[in-house]
């Protein structure tokens, strides 16, 4: 793969640019991304507390704030290092591309989650549970849906992934002007597919990261090999993929942590027993990464130490806050030590795994440390599984009710009073999308479209857009 190409600047559809505009295409990407509606709906999805009502915890808006200031950062300080240390490295690019580079990433952590459903990664199972267990029951015209659809759209369905949705709404589901979606480049495009492969590719025991899960969906193949092919990248995953990554676990591994003591799920004395527990330095192989792994541990007794010195209202809660910044700052160095030790092999397609979990880096085990205490103590309690429940509840409701209205919507079939309905409620953006991809399509195709606008929009609700629909439409 070669940087000349991977900065592939086209869009899917030609974009004038003024003549007076000194910015380059992925700096009016950004443009275009934060002034979208969609976007802005991330202030209203969980990323980890459902419907929470302080103004502290994060939302799916400032996590990818967070992600997308990593993700820049990582792009300026991996590159810029390969470039006055990696003088045998082939294929480093100049200043001009890094600042390209730069932008690239910056646009793709405030997209990376855009194309999640209501209520975090439990909606994502919700949407897969349900076609899981209902596809084999769903009839169009006297035939079972399954048997109707090819393989590769029905393994979409019960292979539903936020990711794939982002390619997709941004692409096809941004009906604005047009339905080429915001008009993003293919670069930026291409770093938001983190998983190169379709759903009949999946390959969870493949040992590639790559093959992990669904990165697109069959409506999009077309455009899937467009921007691959355009990019260079292929079937490979696109390098800047690995730092959007790093960048995206580092922010969530912390926040979860940041924002569970602030809620009071973990303890500043819980926090520091997980962290001093032999069975994680004793999983340490190397002697730098066992240092820098003390030296945290140490760090967040020192914070405490210092916060009681100084009479701080809450010094537990200081404590924690100030070590969170520090390891972050660790966690971002192992992740650019993990990329620039691999370069050669990301650039030739060859490296299968996240850069956080290289050998090579110093933060693997407190990386780990951080997302194990997160679902020991937030993930499976009480309060977590509860709303889980209840979002699947919800979103159960909305497939249960506008999936059988979908199958008959734009056919010959005859929809019922309810029905009709409920067709009337999905936006008409949507259903214009729909008409759109829909023409000139066969049966089978039409029938996976409209599958498809049910999921699309139950994806561009909010977590209380979604609360409020159905307590309407249950008279609550």
């Amino acid at each position: 793969m070669d940087w000349k190409q991977l900065l592939c600047e086209e869009r899917e559809c030609a974009s004038a640019k003024k003549a007076f505009d000194e910015r380059n295409e992925f700096q009016r990407d950004y443009h275009r991304i934060i002034g979208s509606a969609s976007f802005r709906r991330l202030q209203d999805k969980t990323q980890v507390f459902p419907l929470d009502n302080s103004d502290f915890v994060r939302t799916r808006l400032t996590h990818s704030l967070e992600v997308s200031s990593f993700a820049k950062s990582l792009a300026q300080s991996s590159f810029m290092w390969l470039r006055s240390n990696k003088s045998d490295c082939k294929n480093i690019p100049d200043s001009e591309q890094i600042v390209k580079i730069s932008s690239i990433l910056e646009c793709a952590g405030l997209i990376h989650d855009i194309g999640n459903p209501p209520f975090g990664h439990f909606g994502e199972y919700s949407i897969r549970n349900w076609f899981a267990e209902h596809l084999d029951t769903l009839q169009f015209k006297g035939k079972k849906i399954k048997n109707i659809l090819n393989e590769q759209m029905i393994n979409d369905l019960i292979n539903f992934e936020g990711n794939a949705q982002a390619l997709r709404l941004l692409t096809r589901l941004h009906y604005l002007v047009d339905d080429k979606g915001m008009h993003l480049t293919y670069a930026l495009l291409n770093t938001i597919i983190k998983y190169p492969v379709n759903s009949l590719s999946i390959n969870k025991r493949s040992g590639n990261i790559k093959d992990k899960k669904l990165g697109y969906y069959y409506a999009e193949t077309e455009l899937f090999n467009d921007i691959t092919t355009k990019t260079g990248a292929g079937e490979n995953r696109y390098p800047l993929v690995y730092l959007l990554e790093a960048a995206d676990d580092i922010a969530y591994s912390t926040a979860d942590i940041e924002d569970a003591v602030k809620k009071g799920y973990i303890s500043y004395e819980q926090l520091l027993e997980e962290l001093d527990r032999d069975e994680y330095k004793k999983s340490i192989s190397s002697d730098t990464e066992l240092e820098a792994y003390r030296e945290a541990v140490d760090r967040l007794k020192y914070n405490y130490e210092r916060a009681k010195h100084q009479e701080l209202a809450n010094a537990k809660m200081n404590a924690v806050q100030n070590w969170i910044i520090y390891v972050q700052g660790v966690l971002l160095r192992s992740a650019q030590f993990g990329f620039t030790k691999n370069y050669d092999l990301i650039m030739n397609g060859a490296f299968d795994k996240e850069i956080l979990s290289s050998d090579y880096g110093k933060g693997k085990t407190l990386l780990n440390v951080l997302k194990n205490t997160a679902v020991k103590y937030v993930f499976i309690s009480n309060h977590i599984t509860k709303m889980e429940l209840s979002a699947a509840t919800i979103i159960n409701f909305f497939l249960d009710r506008f999936i059988p209205a979908a199958i008959k919507y734009d056919t010959d079939e005859k929809l019922n009073a309810i029905e009709e309905r409920y067709i009337r409620i999905i936006s008409d953006n949507y259903k214009k999308a729909y008409k759109s991809a829909a023409e000139n399509k066969t049966v089978s195709e039409k029938l996976y479209l409209r599958l498809l606008l049910v999921t699309d929009y139950i994806c561009g609700m909010t977590d209380s857009y979604a609360k409020n629909l159905y307590q309407e439409l249950n008279g609550i």
